[in-house]
């Protein structure tokens, strides 16, 4: 880890009585600044915080947020809940395959996108939700999201 990453996780754990409770922020610092959380790091901020590396690896694996591989610029999360399974979702996943060759799990060849499933947005009465980045949308269809995605460069 890098000392900026040390020194940020150091400020958040004084936050915390437990050192425990800090270990989402530190994750997310280290995602922050690596785009995602390799073995390495989950040793490292458990030294960081005082605790096992156990106990880092179950909040990373446990939060869908963090990402345990190296993912794209931008994030695609599918809700695949019933209800937007119900209103489109098998539609959107097909538009994605076909246009962009990009299945759950995937990353484009240009490393742009990566396509997740997520079991839910908590956008349900605008199904199908996804969310590119931190931006979340509901009602798309296989054309408007093709068109949302040409604003991720």
């Amino acid at each position: 880890m890098s000392q900026a990453e040390r020194d940020a996780i150091e400020h958040e754990k004084h936050h915390y009585e437990d050192p425990r409770a800090a270990s989402i922020e530190a994750l997310k610092i280290v995602q922050q600044a690596r785009g995602w959380v390799p073995d390495g790091a989950i040793s490292a901020i458990a030294t960081e915080l005082g605790i096992p590396a156990s106990d880092v690896e179950g909040v990373a694996t446990f939060y869908s947020q963090i990402f345990r591989q190296p993912v794209g610029r931008h994030v695609i999360r599918v809700c695949d809940s019933m209800v937007c399974y119900i209103n489109g979702h098998e539609e959107l996943l097909a538009g994605l395959k076909e246009v962009m060759n990009l299945a759950p799990g995937q990353t484009t060849a240009d490393g742009r996108f990566t396509l997740l499933p997520v079991c839910c947005l908590g956008n349900c009465d605008k199904g199908p939700a996804i969310m590119i980045d931190d931006d979340t949308y509901g009602g798309l269809d296989p054309v408007t999201l093709l068109k949302t995605l040409e604003a991720y460069p």
